[in-house]
């Protein structure tokens, strides 16, 4: 495969893929397309089938049955090392659960994949730098996990995943148990990290209210280099969609105002499951300006 097919290949397609676990369906027949540069906006149900869809994106699952093609390359042809390798530069992913290595420190957890695929300590040095600057971790370099509040906590997981800016990332709702200010800023560095490095992305959420957010939300650098984030403009909206998983099954796959305006009924659940008013939670536009915050909510 010349360089020119993987360019012009999707980021991430499933063909018909099918996963059970003790012959309960997981997954059933699961096609779709994630172009370069795009974002899916994953939602259904707990049980649906979300975090699965992940973990055989990036090959910690096999499917039963169908292909799963990762830049062009079919995952179930690859060999560990090769899936490794994919993991360590192509794909970063952000688990849910609290993943951080207790025992190291944030420059460590931050290091640990490039170590892991064996870049030079001067190359692993300017990486690390790069990413805990952008997530605001710059002087927390030598802090153990347990000395980081939750929302630092997330942001390192961030960085440990954005190592070597990938092209492909997974998020399983990076913002679950976070206070809505912590969560803005989560969501805030996902935007930043879709549009100013032109990452392309399937972000998993139950919380209905981010998708309009991140659909509608575009990050620019100003000319002295300063990254803003702003409503967008008609003519520079992100390319998002919406992907709904039923029972696992897509049951919607459209655009976020047609999942807005939609009667189905599992779409209608889950805006009722998030009634919440996120009109009267405190928005910070400038996240990274503690001054903004509270001192107890400093990050």
């Amino acid at each position: 495969m010349n360089p020119t097919d993987i360019n012009t290949s999707p980021a991430v397609e499933f063909r018909n893929v099918s996963l059970s676990f003790d012959d309960q369906p997981a997954l059933s027949n699961i096609s779709f397309k994630l172009e370069p540069g795009e974002m899916i906006l994953l939602t259904g149900v707990s049980g649906s089938g979300k975090s699965v869809l992940l973990r055989l994106a990036i090959g910690l699952l096999r499917p039963e049955a169908g292909q799963i093609f990762i830049d062009g390359r079919e995952v179930d042809t690859l060999d560990e090392s090769e899936l490794l390798a994919i993991r360590g530069g192509l794909m970063g992913i952000v688990f849910q659960e609290d993943s951080l290595f207790t025992g190291l420190t944030v420059f460590e957890n931050a290091a640990y994949r490039l170590e892991e695929h064996g870049w030079t300590e001067e190359n692993i040095e300017k990486a690390v730098g790069e990413v805990l600057q952008f997530v605001g971790l710059e002087q927390e370099e030598n802090k153990l996990p347990e000395e980081l509040s939750g929302g630092m906590k997330r942001r390192l997981e961030i960085a440990r995943a954005l190592i070597g800016w990938p092209r492909i990332m997974l998020f399983d709702e990076p913002t679950m148990s976070l206070d809505p200010i912590m969560a803005i800023q989560v969501l805030d560095l996902v935007i930043r990290a879709r549009d100013i490095n032109q990452i392309s992305s399937l972000y998993v959420t139950k919380k209905i209210h981010e998708i309009p957010h991140l659909a509608n939300s575009y990050a620019t650098k100003t000319a002295d280099g300063e990254v803003v984030i702003t409503e967008a403009p008609p003519d520079k909206l992100p390319r998002t969609r919406v992907m709904v998983l039923d029972k696992g099954r897509i049951v919607f796959d459209g655009a976020v105002a047609e999942f807005q305006q939609s009667d189905l009924p599992v779409i209608k659940e889950l805006l009722v499951l998030d009634r919440h008013d996120h009109s009267k939670d405190p928005y910070v536009a400038d996240p990274w300006d503690k001054r903004r915050l509270p001192k107890e909510e400093v990050l």
